[in-house]
């Protein structure tokens, strides 16, 4: 147990740590309330304020003025868990948001009461999400917000529910807020909304509150239990009963032939009568606008789609039946009551007045029209063959990286992926932006050269590979076999001397193994790498690729670069599933030196390409010049320990990482990043080549 550290010693480490010299911060007040504490609170708060300052002196000196309030309010776990907190939103939002979120340590203390007793969406958006797949209409996203709506494709929920007591029944109302957001899009909530221009707010407020009672309805009809888990909620949450005019409306809505027409014109009729009574404790809102913009740009693409759609069963039609002569056939739709429909009707589609044949995916795109519109309308049912639609309409739209990156909005489309701050002991929560891109195929003669200068070690390389691919493994100490195991019958025979039992495992057999490996070649295309070393990156890469086709592996390439967090760039060269071939070639020969060499991220974005990929043995290949390096801090020992931290990641998962190297130095840091055995160091550049292959067969057998 440490003894406490006398005043003086506290705030001449304080005035060090906080750089007081250069500042008119001053000290004395927080080393005194330190002082007063115990050796080991003393300890644990002072090595807080120093990893709270390698980040930025303004907040470590914040932490050491409340760090002994916030240490008396807070269990050990929930005062780490401020301390993170507020380095996290300084990496997020900046300075101003962190100090604000230190000087707030007491509502942090509350809200992690909360979350003990509470539900997290992030912890439960994966069943949620799969509880939602299960309910009828279109895919669903969630998403966290400070209130509760939908936009008619993601349901926005808080990020965290805590007013019931116990964690489950959080869940639950996590989920009985789902079903009514759910069921505003399922049964048709917002369609008489958006024929009306500019509703005025107090109709819509009406017409929300009613809304609500009638979907509850709906819910009791064709989802009991989970509507039984929904009055559970509202019985612990003591809500109290509807006013007796609410009641009656409650009644009238919850007849099975209501729609939210219906709703509507009930809601004018009461406007000015009855004062809305929304739920207390399940404040679902409603928010038009965002409904109206997602809906109409979905309409307008769905539309396309579902034509372009009946076209392709057409055409599929027809292939099924050559013999048959063309004729014209058409789509028509037939309507069948049906009280438990949205609209009180279920639509089927008919193909020359029979059901029409539509795959499952035209089959989703028709749910969400009928959720959208109602109905189908007739000019949906008309084929589109080409230049009859905008083809832009039928994929999503990916905007350029080179565009984004030039933006501000540095995150729009890309993976966020943590970077591990060893200063700190903590991840940067979300810090690097990464983009896969395709290197741009150069169609010149640097494939031909390098196939005409290495033709002798490429046909003894595919021999070599070729023979890898029927190589036996000798089994030894079997029970049954071909020859005798040596080694085995003379420890036998000296057991049996000794008076033991001997085994029956004295025999050796040959056993061919099945190659069930998946490889990721991670090629460094930082700047450094311009020229000789360049040429020799790419003459592996095509000597290897040559060679592996003859043995059967399961192989990528990416080539990596970095620009600061805000531009961590991927090169695809090759997917797993590609097939080795002259566009390879190109993209091989395309390979140019970019930036830096941020490492980590490469390394976990390569590694959950490959925990993805099903294979008994995975391999992360690294082939570079030089250590971790950045333009910004991710240099010196910050980039060599987050590699660290990438490759011990990937270990975890059961990922072989390697590395082949160029670098003189290198034998002074990759034993501390790869292990002492896993990377070799290249000394000449000009045999790289022959060495990555010759590696590549020892890795492998």
């Amino acid at each position: 147990m440490p003894a406490p550290r006398p005043l003086a010693e506290i705030r001449h480490l304080l005035d060090e740590l906080l750089e007081v010299e250069f500042s008119f911060r001053d000290t004395a007040a927080p080393a005194a309330a330190i002082a007063e504490l115990p050796g080991p609170r003393q300890a644990q708060l002072i090595s807080w304020i120093q990893r709270v300052a390698s980040t930025h002196v303004e907040l470590g000196y914040q932490v050491a003025c409340q760090g002994v309030e916030a240490q008396a309010l807070m269990e050990p776990d929930t005062f780490e868990a401020w301390i993170f907190h507020s380095m996290d939103r300084y990496d997020a939002e900046g300075l101003r948001p962190a100090l604000l979120a230190i000087e707030q340590y007491r509502q942090f203390a509350e809200q992690q009461q909360a979350r003990r007793r509470g539900a997290l969406l992030l912890d439960h958006e994966g069943v949620l999400s799969r509880f939602l797949q299960g309910l009828s209409g279109r895919p669903l996203k969630l998403a966290s917000a400070d209130r509760i709506y939908t936009d008619s494709e993601t349901l926005y929920l808080p990020p965290l529910f805590s007013l019931l007591p116990s964690p489950a029944q959080n869940f639950q109302h996590y989920k009985a807020t789902c079903a009514l957001l759910w069921a505003q899009i399922q049964f048709g909530s917002f369609r008489p909304l958006l024929e009306i221009p500019s509703p005025e707010p107090d109709l819509l407020q009406l017409y929300h509150a009613l809304e609500m009672l009638r979907l509850e309805a709906r819910l009791k009809r064709t989802l009991p239990g989970l509507y039984r888990e929904l009055e559970q909620t509202r019985l612990i949450l003591q809500e109290p009963d509807l006013p007796a005019p609410w009641q009656a409306l409650s009644v009238k809505l919850s007849a099975p032939d209501m729609r939210a027409r219906d709703t509507l014109e009930l809601a004018r009729q009461q406007l000015g009568r009855l004062t809305p009574y929304p739920p207390r404790h399940l404040p679902v809102t409603l928010d038009l606008e965002a409904v109206r913009i997602c809906m109409a740009a979905r309409i307008e693409k769905e539309r396309a789609r579902f034509k372009v759609a009946l076209n392709s069963v057409l055409e599929e039609l027809q292939r099924n039946s050559p013999a048959e002569q063309p004729q014209q056939r058409r789509f028509s739709k037939r309507q069948q009551p049906d009280t438990d429909a949205p609209e009180g009707f279920t639509t089927e589609i008919l193909l020359d007045d029979m059901p029409a044949p539509l795959p499952d995916q035209v089959q989703a795109l028709q749910r969400s029209i009928l959720l959208d519109l109602g109905e189908i309308p007739d000019e949906y049912l008309q084929p589109a063959g080409p230049g009859e639609y905008d083809a832009t309409l039928l994929q999503d739209q990916n905007r350029d990286a080179d565009d984004v990156w030039r933006g501000s909005y540095h995150e729009e489309g890309a993976h966020l992926y943590d970077e591990w701050d060893f200063q700190r002991r903590h991840y940067r929560k979300q810090w690097c932006a990464v983009r896969e891109r395709e290197v741009t195929p150069r169609h010149d003669d640097f494939v031909a050269r390098t196939l005409e200068k290495y033709h002798g070690l490429i046909k003894h390389l595919r021999k070599t590979f070729e023979a890898m691919r029927h190589e036996n493994r000798l089994l030894k100490r079997q029970p049954q076999g071909d020859d005798v195991d040596i080694d085995a019958l003379v420890e036998a025979l000296s057991d049996a001397h000794l008076g033991f039992e001997m085994t029956d495992r004295l025999l050796t057999r040959m056993q061919r193994d099945e190659r069930d490996i998946a490889v990721i070649f991670m090629v460094d295309m930082s700047g450094s790498t311009k020229g000789w070393i360049n040429d020799a990156e790419r003459e592996s890469l095509l000597l290897l690729c040559e060679a592996l086709e003859s043995l059967g592996d399961r192989y990528a390439i990416y080539g990596f670069s970095g620009m600061t967090r805000k531009r961590c760039e991927l090169f695809h060269i090759k997917y797993f599933e590609e097939p080795y071939g002259e566009l390879v070639r190109a993209r091989i020969s395309g390979i140019e030196p970019q930036d830096y060499t941020r490492m980590g991220f490469a390394i976990r974005h390569l590694s959950k390409i490959l925990q993805a990929t099903d294979a008994k043995t995975r391999i992360l290949i690294t082939l570079s010049d030089g250590k971790p390096d950045d333009y910004d801090s991710y240099r010196g020992q910050y980039g060599i320990e987050d590699t660290r931290r990438a490759l011990i990641e990937a270990r975890r998962s059961g990922i072989h990482p390697y590395c082949i190297t160029i670098d003189e130095e290198a034998r002074d840091y990759l034993p501390h990043l790869y292990g002492p055995a896993a990377y070799s160091v290249v000394d000449d550049v000009r045999t790289l080549p022959l060495k990555v292959s010759d590696i590549y067969r020892r890795l492998t057998t």
